[in-house]
């Protein structure tokens, strides 16, 4: 139970959505309720809604609706509010391009990193420790029950030293942590998902094996032996399978991205601070960058067993859905090519990543953000072959949809390498985003609650 008499810990529980999600805002405001019963915590319950005028209403009649507690701060943003506290932001910042800036984090379409980085911006202008996401396609799995919270893990550990941490966890594996960096923050805690592959390629499972081994393993860098390919077309995208949740495990580590679904993490302060996300539009997997970095600069994380349940929304395979969901697939393949080196480079650097502070350096990941914008498109180009057989070899709409790349392939091309040259920008522009938003209030978009100490 919570201590009356230590500081609160100021936290930001995040609900980014396009759509519809009436239960999954009810959930989350339990889980928030949850973290303030629990924990020494006040949370900070920000709802960033892009849905359609008769969603956000009804979201909002869910929220007004909540049960009240002094430790939850419900915060409930239409676009045309996220807008206005960006271009506060962006002119306390005093960017060169502040319509470009905007542009990035607010874009005209789905970008899953850009919607996060707002997240990490209206956490940082509240005066969070830490950030804790959520999907609005997801729902929490129940134990006897009750809900098994993700938050319960994550408050035990996010920001708090390895070496104090070390009595939350069930193990430690020091094979993976380096016992010399145990005085680091836990940077990262977080769980998978069960239920549906995280990205929809369900169908193309069902349909040809072999078509989905060969699209899953565009993932990998092009020069990788088929072995290694294969290896992780195995690992990618089915998250911890179907187990239910029986009882807790976590391990205190440093954790492999492909063990975390961003739906079930938490992210501390020192990291999103320093580093965005890419804003690529259109592009699944954009939003798991921090995680890579946090792996390869050798910052310590906790993984841990209270699994989200993934779900497919109706949605995306309607006549407009299908070809749009599809065409987010192919772009995120494309950028695979720029993130693939990037993610080699950071390996190599280990924790030189690291300031003497211990702290992530912005300006190497912009640099190698940077030196990928150059690399040959020749991989590119097979890859975009590669797609279109498989997806004329399914038939159906899917064969439909090849005829659409196509036509697109070109533009593609260079919308992803313009997506790694605007991620190099964000990042060169990212402190100073942040540190305007530490001024910056965030505009009246929710219930009213005490305004509380800033970090």
């Amino acid at each position: 139970m919570p201590d009356p008499t230590r500081d609160l810990q100021r936290i930001c529980l995040v609900l980014p959505t396009d759509r519809a999600c009436e239960e999954m805002i009810a959930a989350i405001g339990a889980e928030a309720h949850h973290a303030a019963d629990h924990f020494d915590a006040e949370v900070h319950l920000l709802i960033l809604d892009s849905a359609d005028e008769h969603a956000y209403a009804v979201h909002a009649a869910m929220l007004n609706g909540m049960s009240r507690s002094p430790r939850v701060i419900v915060h409930h943003a239409d676009e045309a509010a996220q807008r206005d506290f960006l271009r506060r932001v962006i002119r306390a910042a005093g960017p060169a391009k502040p319509d470009l800036v905007l542009d990035l984090m607010l874009p005209g379409g789905v970008s899953y990193g850009a919607c996060t980085n707002r997240a990490f911006l209206y956490a940082s202008a509240l005066g969070c420790e830490s950030i804790h996401r959520r999907d609005s396609d997801s729902r929490y799995q129940t134990a006897r029950g009750r809900p098994v919270f993700p938050i319960h893990h994550e408050l035990a550990t996010v920001g708090r030293r390895a070496i104090e941490a070390v009595d939350e966890v069930s193990e430690t594996d020091w094979k993976l942590l380096d016992p010399a960096y145990a005085h680091r923050p836990v940077a990262l805690v977080g769980g998978s998902f069960v239920g549906e592959l995280s990205v929809d390629l369900g169908e193309i499972h069902e349909l040809d094996r072999d078509a989905y081994r060969e699209l899953v393993g565009l993932r990998a860098p092009g020069h990788w032996t088929p072995e290694r390919r294969r290896a992780l077309v195995e690992e990618s995208l089915r998250g911890a399978g179907s187990e239910p949740f029986v009882r807790d495990h976590s391990v205190l580590t440093v954790v492999d991205p492909m063990r975390v679904g961003m739906c079930n993490v938490a992210f501390h302060h020192e990291v999103y601070e320093r580093v965005p996300l890419p804003p690529a539009l259109d592009t699944i997997g954009s939003d798991y960058f921090l995680m890579h970095l946090i792996q390869s600069a050798g910052l310590p994380g906790v993984l841990h067993n209270r699994d989200i349940v993934n779900f497919y929304t109706t949605e995306r395979r309607t006549d407009a859905g299908f070809p749009a969901y599809q065409l987010r697939f192919a772009k995120s393949l494309l950028s695979m090519l720029y993130l693939n080196f990037i993610y080699g480079r950071m390996e190599e650097a280990g924790s030189s990543l690291l300031d003497a502070s211990d702290h992530v350096r912005p300006d190497a990941v912009a640099e190698l953000a940077r030196l990928s914008a150059g690399l040959d498109r020749a991989e590119n180009v097979e890859r975009l072959r590669v797609i279109d057989g498989c997806y004329r070899g399914l038939g159906g709409r899917y064969a439909e949809f090849a005829v659409l790349l196509a036509e697109r392939g070109p533009r593609l091309l260079d919308e992803a390498q313009a997506d790694i040259e605007d991620f190099a920008l964000l990042t060169e522009l990212w402190q100073g985003l942040v540190q305007a938003s530490k001024s910056t209030d965030i505009g009246p978009v929710g219930r009213p609650g005490a305004p509380g100490r800033r970090r």
